[in-house]
């Protein structure tokens, strides 16, 4: 069980390193030097930030969410987003690059998701 827990969270790590690779290297201005460890990191940061934060967020927004009939938990996205290009150092990203990265990111993650399962599926 916790084997599979942690092989789905590398999964997705990974997903998230690459997916942050090509949002940063399209949308993002990296200052210094760079390597696969900015990008590695970055995937770790994003995901730490959806798995800790983001829930939190959803709880605190969620009057505004129903309200909105969903549609508040993209701008949800935009901000774990923002807040993971905020953490990463050496790494800016202009309002329209952190809304394309979102889009791109949630492309990502879907695929993902019907790839791998979740962690609460029975084997």
């Amino acid at each position: 069980m916790i084997k599979k827990q942690i092989l789905i969270f590398v999964l997705r790590w990974v997903s998230s390193a690459l997916g942050m690779w090509i949002c940063i290297r399209l949308f993002g201005t990296i200052y210094g030097d760079y390597n696969a460890w900015l990008f590695i990191s970055a995937g770790l940061v994003f995901s730490i930030v959806n798995t800790v934060v983001k829930p939190l967020a959803k709880v605190m927004a969620l009057p505004l969410i129903i309200f909105t009939v969903g549609l508040f938990t993209f701008v949800l996205n935009i901000g774990m987003m923002a807040l993971t290009i905020w953490i990463i150092p050496d790494v800016s990203m202009s309002f329209w690059g952190v809304l394309a990265s979102t889009l791109v990111m949630s492309i990502i993650n879907s695929l993902v998701n019907l790839l791998v399962p979740s962690y609460n599926e029975e084997e």
